[in-house]
């Protein structure tokens, strides 16, 4: 345990080496961890039995939590016309088109947390692939970022809409809110993590699907969750 804080230990202490806590168990937990000088986020993560190098068999999708992830999400818009209107009405933090995206791949300018498109102005965004791709930032229309709802994705990501997607592991890894959100919250954001996990559940999918779950906060030590844990009531 050398180089771990007092802070960690102190944690790990209360833990239990192997068992498998419920979900609310870990998010009570979680609660009482001595806290930082942060507040820190809560992650989970999750080993799913599926082969990503497969296509039929990528898990990706995005959600909108029922509690703030408590995050400042930074949008950039490209749109034009009434649709950078309805941008602006909506609260995004940049709208433009070919400015933008002149300043994404001339400047290396990265000021932004999520990114929605119109989709007359894939032209545009199409060209920023190669820059947008490798962190995550390309608008899709199967996560609701290339819409003519402007408005509503604007709204859905400022109201802590998250992506999640397998790794190449075949572990899914999101943050489901920070630890000064109420045990209850979390669990209810953690819940809805999870049930999107299991209705994505490819149909090539062999086996078991939800192989192991784990919680932990920034500094904190992972707490084994069952992967059967029953969901939150309501929170789905």
């Amino acid at each position: 345990m050398a180089g771990r804080s007092k802070r960690y230990r102190q944690a790990l202490d209360g833990l239990e080496a192997e068992k498998l806590y419920s979900l609310e168990e870990a998010m009570s937990l979680i609660k009482g961890f001595p806290t930082g000088k942060f507040d820190e986020s809560v992650d989970i993560a999750v080993n799913l039995g599926v082969d990503p190098k497969h296509a039929d068999q990528m898990v990706r999708g995005a959600i909108v939590l029922p509690h703030s992830a408590g995050k400042n999400v930074r949008v950039l818009v490209f749109a034009k016309g009434d649709k950078e209107k309805e941008a602006l009405d909506a609260g995004a933090d940049y709208v433009g088109g070919d400015d933008l995206a002149k300043k994404i791949q001339d400047e290396g300018w990265f000021e932004f947390d999520r990114v929605v498109a119109a989709p007359d102005m894939m032209g545009v965004v199409g060209k920023l692939g190669r820059v947008l791709g490798p962190r995550g930032l390309m608008p899709n229309p199967k996560l609701g970022t290339v819409t003519p709802n402007v408005g509503q994705a604007i709204e859905e990501q400022k109201a802590g809409k998250i992506e999640y997607r397998v790794d190449k592991s075949g572990i899914v890894h999101c943050s489901v809110g920070k630890a000064s959100l109420e045990a209850q919250q979390l669990l209810e954001n953690a819940s809805v993590l999870l049930d999107a996990l299991n209705k994505a559940k490819p149909s090539a999918t062999k086996g078991i699907y939800m192989k192991k779950v784990a919680v932990s906060t920034t500094m904190g030590p992972g707490i084994k969750v069952d992967p059967g844990t029953p969901l939150a009531v309501g929170a789905a």
